[in-house]
């Protein structure tokens, strides 16, 4: 199985081993028989291709994978697909005719000769492209069957490019990070757009190019200079982005030429010390005098590199101080704006002026109406004699809570009484049959504790009636 096929089967759910005979199979005559089945089939093959030549698994002629680009030059991509059970993709190229007359997939020169976005579409062309689609659907005037040939832009591998692209970028504030030259655009931003850190060819840079700026208003370019755009600045390239590209370019360059002296420093110590080792005089000597004009050349690049580091610096500053002013002028022109409205402290003054007097109109035709009616008065009398009588009222209810309470304390202590009462009853018994023939007892504990408890009873009774005439 082929890279390409082993890819989608894999990866793509449309490509499971159950559906290939499918859609390896001469579908075309589902057109008309089966239209909801031919959309599928279709449909399945466009995303298929577009997801891997997004990973770098379609076949290409240049060295470097294309990503946003199929090439189908000399049935090479018919070779990549074929398996040794279903053979070559019989509808191969009904799909791609398909995609093209959807532009889905358009042809790489179109696409970069067009002049007017790719999205733009005239009111004219409204009807026929409503036709299409009706003849289409009824199975006439549809697409061609042959396999197209050349380079082919994929756009919805375009849009998903544009998308991390503006990921990348979105923290890029200033005009010094957003300026580049087209060759150090591209080294930039060739990797780490795409997943898995995919590298984009030169072809792929080129058409995304081209769509970041025409399609996507995303960047601003005259072919050597490339800049991000903000949406509060002109489209054209100036002098001072210009001179910015090239800055950071020359920056870009010697930061290299320092890496490269100072690895070539280093091989050169390395041989030095090995020729030493060898008592190879001679070259050590030579080696030592190449190190020695290396660390020379690498101070230069040094300080030069440091010089345009200060350079660099202070057009950031011009430039932050640029749109520092400009934010000043505008929140001057909206004080302005503001102010004009209000009118000056004098018509203020004038305003507050009003207020109170209409103010104080207010208040003295209160004052009218409030000597004109009836004054309402109060009975401090009665008010107060109302307030005893709800003190006595609670203080009757109070009493009367605690009579209550009283009572059934009473009670419960009577209860407790004749409780030992007859317990003693029951001892009073054997205590006579004991003493039976003495006629005159002895006053016993238990029976002073049986007067005494005698006692308490009347008492509490003669109590208890006493409160119950009271209340009465």
């Amino acid at each position: 199985m082929s890279e390409l096929l082993s890819y989608l089967v894999e990866h793509d759910q449309n490509f499971r081993r159950v559906r290939l005979p499918a859609l390896y199979s001469d579908f075309r005559s589902q057109r008309t028989l089966n239209p909801d089945g031919f959309a599928a089939n279709i449909a399945a093959w466009k995303r298929g291709l577009s997801s891997a030549a997004l990973a770098g698994h379609a076949p290409s002629k240049s060295a470097t994978r294309n990503h946003l680009i199929l090439d189908l030059d000399g049935g090479s991509l018919l070779r990549s697909l074929e398996s040794k059970q279903f053979g070559q993709p019989l509808a191969l190229g009904t799909v791609l005719q398909d995609a093209i007359a959807t532009g889905e997939i358009m042809p790489l020169k179109q696409f970069l000769a067009a002049k007017e976005s790719i999205y733009h579409r005239s009111w004219s062309s409204l009807p026929w492209a409503v036709l299409s689609w009706g003849l289409r659907q009824a199975g006439i005037g549809a697409p061609g069957d042959n396999l197209p040939k050349g380079q082919f832009v994929v756009l919805q591998n375009l849009e998903v490019a544009a998308k991390a692209f503006g990921e990348a970028t979105a923290d890029r504030t200033s005009p010094f990070e957003r300026t580049f030259s087209k060759a150090h655009f591209q080294r930039t931003f060739a990797e780490g757009i795409l997943e898995n850190q995919e590298r984009l060819s030169d072809t792929d840079f080129e058409v995304l190019v081209k769509f970041l700026s025409r399609d996507k208003n995303i960047l601003t370019t005259d072919g050597n200079t490339i800049k991000i755009r903000n949406s509060a600045e002109d489209t054209a390239i100036t002098e001072e982005d210009s001179a910015i590209a090239s800055l950071k370019e020359l920056m870009e360059d010697l930061t290299r030429q320092t890496e490269i002296l100072n690895r070539r420093i280093d091989e050169l110590n390395v041989t030095a010390q090995d020729a030493v080792r060898r008592k190879n005089r001679v070259a050590a000597l030579a080696a030592l005098k190449s190190k020695k004009l290396a660390e020379t050349n690498l101070s230069r690049r040094h300080a030069t590199l440091s010089q345009l580091e200060d350079v660099a610096a202070k057009i950031e500053q011009a430039a932050d101080n640029v749109q520092l002013v400009k934010v000043m002028q505008s929140s001057t022109a909206a004080l302005r704006n503001l102010n004009a409205q209000v009118g000056g402290a004098d018509k203020v003054d004038e305003v507050l002026d009003n207020l109170r007097e209409q103010m104080g109109e207010v208040d003295e035709v209160g004052n009218i109406i409030a000597e004109a009616g009836p004054a309402a008065t109060v009975d401090e009398t009665e008010v107060d004699d109302e307030f005893e009588a709800m003190l006595a009222e609670e203080r009757k209810k109070e009493e009367e809570a605690e009579r209550i309470k009283r009572e059934a304390q009473d009670a419960k202590e009577a209860e407790e009484t004749r409780r030992k009462l007859a317990e003693l009853e029951k001892l009073a018994p054997v205590a006579g049959k004991v003493n039976k023939q003495e006629d005159a007892r002895p006053i016993t504990p238990i029976t002073a504790t049986a007067n005494e408890l005698g006692e308490m009873q009347l008492q509490n009774d003669n109590t208890a009636q006493e409160s119950a005439q009271t209340a009465e």
